[in-house]
């Protein structure tokens, strides 16, 4: 469960209409195992996953925004039906607002989920700035929501459940699996 923040937390996540995630650190564990060929491995949780999906089922656009360029991220996007994947971001700021220009959005109806100092920037612009369990001290102390759980381990999860609920969605969102 998450930590008690702000009040305003809640009315922020209200106004949501795009969320943003960090990969490495916030939808991995951040770890990065290499083989002896140079091949990458990274680790997602399922339920993250099932949370973006919830997200966008309910009609708010969820995009990977990362520094770091990978085919594992862009096979995990494609699996999730994910529409926005923005690989290769040294300002993650700027593309969280590109992001925005290209839905129509203002800022504070853009959340932003990361776990180090390199997130900050986007974080500082978005509605909503959310961290995982374990970020950086620096992180963590700007963040509106903070997840229980770790990056990589449902931290994410978390938040597109808190963002679902905000948005009195909780019941839209499970409907589907409750089909008799």
């Amino acid at each position: 469960m998450s930590e008690p923040l702000p009040n305003d937390a809640r009315a922020r996540a209200a106004r949501l209409r795009l969320v943003c995630f960090d990969v490495d650190g916030t939808l991995t564990d951040g770890g990065l195992s290499y083989d002896a060929a140079g091949g990458e491995a990274k680790t997602f949780h399922v339920q993250d996953g099932l949370g973006l999906k919830l997200l966008q089922s309910q009609g708010i656009a969820v995009a990977l925004v990362t520094a770091r360029q990978s085919p594992i991220v862009a096979r995990r996007a494609s699996e999730l039906g994910l529409l926005h994947l923005r690989q290769g971001c040294a300002d993650k700021r700027a593309e969280l607002l590109r992001l925005c220009v290209e839905l129509g959005l203002s800022p504070d109806q853009a959340g932003f989920m990361g776990d180090d100092l390199p997130d900050l920037p986007a974080m500082t612009v978005c509605g909503l700035a959310a961290a995982p369990a374990d970020a950086t001290p620096a992180v963590l102390a700007r963040a509106h929501w903070r997840a229980g759980r770790c990056g990589g381990r449902g931290a994410a999860r978390e938040l597109c459940d808190f963002i679902l609920a905000a948005q009195n969605l909780e019941a839209a969102a499970l409907a589907r699996f409750l089909v008799a």
